[in-house]
């Protein structure tokens, strides 16, 4: 192009021939100017040193290398990164010494860390220490009670709150004190209009359990659960992570309603929670559809707490030092090759036996069998 333009045809002729816009062909034009084609830089390298003019010199490497080795096999203090490597250069009054942090990069270009960086792993799937609840093929409602709330006056509140694993649906009950006959009354409530879950999740708090001085008791919770056949989860204590959903709602919870409104009463105060739970459910209106679908709540049903209690209760516990896992007053051996790792507990009421996995957020898709322990339930009846 540069040559056609030097023997006199036009610019927008060459531009033509060559299928480029004239203002490629002026900017070649211009980067040759007056020089030999021979001469001229054609290619789009940005002008300027190959290597910048401040780069330390090879022999400042290598001699900061050298050093570090030095300094690891004989320093007093054992160290020899990049303070102690500067701190040596120093003493030794060499003349244009390199700062601390030229000899960090320098150390980090030739390889010279023994630091390791954090390796985050990607989270587990929502539910996965359950294969069915992972590959969503059932649905989960956590529950959980917010504590220690106070309207201007003295009126002390409680609050019960409930949300679903995949599709978010959720719901919050304001009341005085939460007891278990308003846990019971809500979560059927909650269930006719919304259909059952396959599972219910719950910590370990007496309202939920049932009292935990009794061996082998079923609290009133517990048993309506299993009257609908819903099976209750119990959470490990003090164990983060798995009521990361409802932890995460009651934060939410708290900011946008208690937070926010001045309230007098618990009248107003439920006023406001019931349209906060109402705009909740209508923006994740399309996570819940997606969700697994629910199953509908049965017409007859009536709770007998003095019929046997039958299905499965789950609790996720994680093991002791020896291996042994509590659970329901006692404690079980499980695997002692398995110490303060996490365990699924399966207590089947109609066999009489509780199967334990082992579980590893790691690998989730991993879930063998440890052992099986066959154990009839003592004080079958309810006791809160």
């Amino acid at each position: 192009m540069v040559e056609a333009v030097r023997r006199g045809v036009p610019q927008r002729q060459v531009a033509r021939q060559f299928r480029v816009s004239l203002a490629t062909v002026q900017t070649w034009v211009a980067r040759a100017g007056d020089q030999r084609l021979d001469r001229v830089t054609f290619s789009d390298g940005k002008p300027g040193r190959v290597e910048p003019v401040n780069k330390t010199s090879k022999e400042w490497e290598d001699l900061i290398l050298t050093l570090r080795r030095e300094l690891k096999e004989t320093s007093a203090l054992g160290e020899f990164g990049a303070p102690a490597i500067a701190r040596e250069l120093q003493r030794r009054r060499l003349k244009e010494v390199p700062c601390e942090r030229t000899i960090g990069r320098i150390l980090q270009r030739r390889g010279a860390l023994d630091g390791r960086r954090r390796v985050r792993r990607p989270a587990p799937p929502r539910g996965w220490y359950l294969p069915e609840l992972a590959s969503q093929h059932a649905e989960l409602d956590s529950f959980d009670i917010v504590e220690g709330l106070v309207i201007q006056g003295g009126l002390s509140v409680e609050v019960l709150n409930g949300i679903s694993l995949h599709g978010g649906l959720v719901t919050s009950w304001p009341h005085a004190a939460i007891t278990a006959e308003i846990v019971m009354e809500s979560i059927v409530r909650h269930w006719r209009m919304f259909g059952r879950p396959h599972y219910a999740q719950f910590d370990n708090d007496p309202v939920f359990h049932g009292p935990h001085i009794h061996p082998d008791t079923l609290g009133r919770v517990t048993r309506l659960c299993l009257s609908l056949e819903v099976t209750p989860i119990f959470t490990p204590p003090r164990e983060t992570g798995f009521q990361a959903g409802i932890e995460s709602y009651n934060g939410r919870w708290q900011a946008k309603v208690w937070n926010r409104f001045h309230f007098d009463s618990r009248k107003a105060l439920k006023m406001q929670s019931d349209k906060f739970v109402a705009a909740s459910r209508r923006r994740h209106a399309a996570r819940q559809d997606a969700a697994p679908e629910r199953r509908p709540f049965p017409n007859r049903w009536t709770l007998d707490l003095q019929k046997p209690a039958c299905g499965t209760i789950i609790y996720l516990r994680r093991s002791n030092d020896q291996g042994q896992v509590s659970l329901l007053g006692h404690t079980f051996s499980v695997e002692r090759h398995w110490p303060h790792r996490l365990v699924r507990a399966e207590v089947d009421l109609q066999l009489h036996r509780i199967r334990f996995y082992a579980l590893r957020r790691r690998e989730p898709n991993y879930q063998p069998l440890l052992t099986e322990i066959d154990h009839r339930l003592l004080h079958p009846s309810s006791k809160d």
